[in-house]
């Protein structure tokens, strides 16, 4: 079993940024890829950014492209999703997961991630 523990998340006006994080103690991230996705209330739960293992490939949703950046530290065991110029549409419970498989590309849904975390509230006020 793999914990994630995101955080970073708050309150934020819109053009603002954010930065998240999702951390696995005792895990060497590398060995994962990691994707952020987020849930809006009534929405079902979206791809906005993913990583794969040892961070050899990004991709991201059109929705959120130029705007975050996802990122890894294996020193810290740590990914991040830095989000600029946020808007009220971003607004949304964010979740990191990770799955341990080899595959080159990026995996873009819930059902290829096998750990997720608990989820951290951005909220983006207009």
């Amino acid at each position: 079993q793999v914990q994630l523990v995101e955080s970073g998340g708050g309150l934020v006006q819109a053009g603002g940024s954010l930065r998240l994080s999702c951390a696995a103690p005792g895990r060497t991230f590398s060995s994962y890829a990691v994707g952020w996705f987020r849930q809006a209330p009534g929405k079902e739960r979206e791809f906005v950014a993913g990583i794969s293992r040892n961070s050899s490939n990004t991709d991201y949703a059109d929705s959120v492209k130029g705007r975050f950046t996802i990122s890894s530290n294996n020193a810290k065991n740590t990914v991040y999703l830095q989000m600029n110029s946020l808007k009220p549409e971003d607004m949304a419970v964010y979740y990191c997961a990770a799955h341990g498989w080899y595959r080159n590309t990026v995996a873009l849904t819930t059902a290829e991630y096998d750990y997720w975390g608990q989820g951290t509230q951005v909220t983006v006020s207009s």
